[in-house]
């Protein structure tokens, strides 16, 4: 018995057997033409579904490249199934730091300066990950400091609002 029998319950079509269990089944070489003929627009139909999907993920695809020295900041997520308030994470931050890229790794990854409190966490991280740091002197934020673990993520408290 076949993986594809077992799993599914039935045997699997091969391009031999491609006709209907009614039909007659040609032999010869009309039915190489046929398989030939059906592999072909199979092929054409994967071919023209792979570029309108790469032609989806390109639109919203940007090229980053960062300079070493450039300051970024690092993307983080609140731990799943924390909840602030009956709300997942909507206020919680998504982005931490400035850090400086030290050197470019490959085509798509980076090293980060990262500060001790870090130190736990890999300092190599994919592009997609940063987001270039716009310095505005007028907007001047002093972060509270956020624990991360190893995997990027930090547990949410819930903030006690003083009414006055």
């Amino acid at each position: 018995m076949t993986p594809y029998e077992a799993l599914d319950g039935r045997k699997c079509r091969s391009p031999i057997c491609w006709n209907d269990v009614n039909e007659s089944l040609n032999l010869g070489p009309e039915m190489i033409e046929e398989t030939t003929n059906k592999l072909k627009l199979i092929q054409e139909r994967m071919k023209a579904a792979q570029d309108r999907q790469k032609s989806y993920a390109d639109q919203r695809r940007r090229d980053l490249e960062f300079v070493v020295g450039e300051e970024v900041l690092l993307k983080v997520s609140p731990t799943k199934g924390v909840m602030r308030f009956g709300r997942k994470g909507k206020l919680s931050p998504r982005y931490i730091g400035t850090y400086e890229v030290l050197e470019r790794i490959g085509q798509v990854a980076y090293r980060l300066a990262l500060p001790t409190e870090l130190a736990k966490v890999h300092n190599i991280f994919h592009v997609s990950q940063h987001r270039k740091y716009i310095s505005n002197s007028s907007q001047v934020i002093q972060p509270e400091t956020i624990e991360l673990d190893e995997t990027l993520t930090f547990e949410e408290h819930p903030v006690r609002i003083l009414d006055s």
